[in-house]
C-alpha cells in the first residue's frame, strides 16, 4: 500500500517528478545499480508507470538490489545481472542510465574523478554500442562535461553514434537552483524553474535567473551567494557527509526525473523541454561541441536544440568564463578515447 500511494504521490501533477500520458512502456537498463546513486534511483524508475522492465547492472551486487526492488508493488518487472552478464542486461534495452564510478571524497572535484570514472564510462559505452546500438544512453557518471565526449567518441569508433541519443544529465542543477532560490525567495519551487545552461562542475554551470521571475531582480551579495550554491552545491554534500560520500539521493531524484522527462518525449508527449548536456550547435564556432541548454525531446530524443535566450550582464560573465573550462573537459574527454 504504501509503495502504491507513493507512486500515485509521485505521479501526481503537483509533485511534477513522474508523468505519463497513454503508457507505452519501456525496458530500461541502470548501469551501476549497486552504488550510492544506483540503488535509489532504481527504486524511483520502479515507481514509474513508464517503465515496463528495469534491468539492473552492476560488478557487485546488483542481483540483491534487483531482488530487493522487485518486492514494490508496481507493475514493472526487475531483473539483476552479475558483471559477468552485461549483454543481456543490455539486451532490447531502450534507455540506459549510466551512474556507475566512484564518488567524490572531501576535496576532490569531479575533474579528480576522471581516470577511474572515464574507463569504467567507456567500457560501459563499448557494449551498448554492441549490444542495444539504438538506446538512449543517460550519462551520470562524473565528470559529465568529459564522460559525455567518451561516449559519443567510443560510439563514433563503433560507428553507431547518433546525437539524438547521448544526453549528459545535469537536472541536478536544475533542481538545486529551482530549491535554492524557492528559499531566498520565500516562495516554492514550482514558481522557480531556472533554466541552466553550459556543464555540469563548478564553473561551467550557468544558472539563467534573470529568465525567472523569481530571480530577475536579485543582486549584490544574495545574487552572488546564490550563484556560488547552485555551482558548488555538491561540495556541500560532500563536506557534510564527512567522508562518507557525495550527492546520491539528490542526484538519484534528478536522474529519475530527467529519465521520466525522456520517457514521455518517446512515448509522444509534445512539449517535453529540459536543461540536458548534448552535441549542440551553439557554441560550436568555438570548438565547444557539447554543451547544455533547454532541449525539447520527442520520438527521436533530442527534437529540437533550444538557443539560451537573453542573458543579463551578470550572466554574460558567468557564461564567458564558462566556455574556456567546458571546452576543455570536452577535449579531455576526447582525448581519453582517441
Amino acid at each position: 500500500m504504501f509503495a502504491r500511494n507513493t507512486a500515485r504521490a509521485l505521479t501526481a501533477p503537483s509533485a511534477r517528478l513522474f508523468s505519463s500520458s497513454s503508457a507505452r512502456q519501456t525496458k530500461v537498463t541502470v548501469l551501476g545499480a549497486g552504488g550510492g546513486i544506483g540503488q535509489p534511483l532504481s527504486l524511483l524508475l520502479k515507481l514509474d508507470p513508464l517503465v515496463s522492465n528495469l534491468s539492473l547492472y552492476d560488478i557487485r551486487g546488483a542481483p540483491g538490489v534487483a531482488a530487493d526492488v522487485s518486492h514494490v508493488d508496481t507493475h514493472s518487472e526487475v531483473n539483476g545481472y552479475a558483471m559477468e552478464n552485461l549483454d543481456a542486461a543490455l539486451e532490447g534495452t531502450k534507455v540506459v542510465v549510466i551512474p556507475a564510478g566512484v564518488p567524490r571524497k572531501p576535496g576532490m572535484t569531479r575533474d579528480d574523478l576522471f581516470n577511474t570514472n572515464a574507463s569504467i564510462v567507456r567500457d560501459l559505452a563499448a557494449a551498448v554500442g554492441r549490444v542495444a546500438p539504438t538506446a538512449h544512453i543517460l550519462v551520470i557518471s562524473n565528470p559529465v562535461n568529459s564522460t559525455v565526449p567518451i561516449v559519443a567518441a567510443t560510439l563514433e569508433k563503433a560507428g553507431v553514434f547518433d546525437p539524438t541519443r547521448l544526453f549528459g544529465v545535469t537536472t541536478l542543477d536544475v533542481v538545486r537552483a529551482s530549491r535554492f532560490l524557492a528559499s531566498v525567495s520565500g516562495t516554492t519551487p514550482s514558481e522557480c524553474d531556472v533554466p541552466v545552461v553550459g556543464g555540469h562542475s563548478g564553473p561551467t554551470i550557468v544558472p539563467l535567473l534573470s529568465q525567472v521571475a523569481k530571480g530577475k531582480g536579485l543582486q549584490g551579495e544574495t545574487y552572488d551567494k546564490l550563484i556560488q550554491r547552485i555551482q558548488f552545491g555538491g561540495d556541500e554534500v560532500v563536506k557534510a557527509k564527512d567522508g562518507a560520500g557525495s550527492a546520491t539521493l539528490s542526484m538519484a531524484y534528478a536522474g529519475a526525473k530527467f529519465t521520466n522527462s525522456l520517457l514521455r518525449g518517446l512515448n509522444g508527449e509534445k512539449g517535453v523541454i529540459t536543461p540536458t548536456f548534448v552535441k549542440s550547435p551553439l557554441f560550436a564556432d568555438k570548438g565547444i561541441d557539447f554543451f547544455s541548454s533547454p532541449v525539447e525531446l520527442g520520438v527521436n530524443g533530442v527534437e529540437k536544440i533550444h538557443p539560451i535566450g537573453p542573458l543579463s550582464a551578470e550572466e554574460e560573465k558567468l557564461l564567458e568564463a564558462c566556455l574556456p573550462e567546458l571546452k576543455k573537459n570536452i577535449e579531455k574527454g576526447k582525448a581519453f578515447v582517441a
